[in-house]
């Protein structure tokens, strides 16, 4: 015979999986006074129930936010096609709305917040413009939320013989105005022509996961992203911090033949 508490996370599980609109995805679970009050258990089984739920990827668990309901279907994180000018260039999809917009998701342009700020950037962001360590650049460091989950974390560093002048120094929150960053830069005279991202998964550190609401054991996946201009010129380099289980990845792409383009393989 299972364990009251295995019992009690089962149920409450099932009615997560099952789709009950008291446990859709954001929603609270009772605090644990109010389940012992309800007959549910003890303390110790319900708060084991709830331990259960979050090692099995059902929940999320911090101070002050108590035990909620986590997504259980993953943003679409797009690759190229996210940064289609024709979304911000033309119209009003930053990147971040297009990735809402792919998964069939609702989305608020203030579930975006920004600080910004002028300073000596980390060593990876001065190597990627081309500059000596310790040079300063402009951060423009973005929480963006699903809701009241947080998804992911993006900073991007900046030339300010670039941004200076712009909306892109403004910390209002939300995305720099209409088509966002890109449409600053390209208002500016700078039209992003191409890219390189670099990913990887690593251990988050301890204010990862107090910011993303990490789940006990969950990685992240880093995303390193410079932007160039059609000459080659740098004019964004962005750190992205990914929490793993909310974001899927899709790439599509033309397969390049080399010998046939004469081109050399990059």
């Amino acid at each position: 015979m299972a364990p009251k508490w295995r019992e009690l996370a089962d149920r409450l599980a099932d009615r997560i999986k099952s789709g009950d609109p008291e446990y859709a995805p954001g929603q609270q679970l009772p605090h644990i006074r109010e389940m012992v009050e309800a007959g549910e258990g003890s303390k110790s089984t319900v708060h084991a129930a709830y331990k259960a739920l979050e090692a099995e990827g059902l929940v999320t668990s911090s101070r002050g936010h108590g035990t909620v309901v986590r997504q259980q279907t993953p943003l679409k994180r797009l690759g190229t096609g996210r940064y289609d000018k024709a979304k911000w260039r033309d119209g009003d999809e930053v990147a971040f709305i297009a990735d809402r917009v792919s998964s069939g998701r609702r989305y608020r342009r203030g579930e975006q917040t920004q600080t910004v700020t002028l300073g000596e950037a980390p060593p990876e962001a001065t190597a990627a413009h081309g500059l000596p360590a310790g040079s300063d650049l402009y951060a423009r460091v973005r929480l963006v939320k699903e809701g009241e989950q947080p998804t992911h974390t993006l900073t991007s560093y900046y030339r300010p013989e670039h941004v200076e002048g712009t909306r892109l120094i403004d910390p209002a929150p939300g995305p720099a105005g209409r088509g966002g960053g890109f449409r600053v830069l390209y208002d500016a005279g700078y039209e992003i022509d191409h890219m390189k991202e670099e990913l990887f998964a690593r251990t988050p550190t301890p204010e990862e996961v107090k910011l993303l609401r990490l789940p006990i054991g969950e990685p992240v996946v880093e995303l390193h992203r410079t932007t160039y201009t059609a000459d080659g010129t740098v004019v964004e380099f962005a750190i992205g911090v990914h929490a793993a289980s909310r974001f899927t990845w899709e790439y599509r792409f033309e397969v390049p033949d080399s010998a046939k383009d004469g081109k050399a393989p990059r």
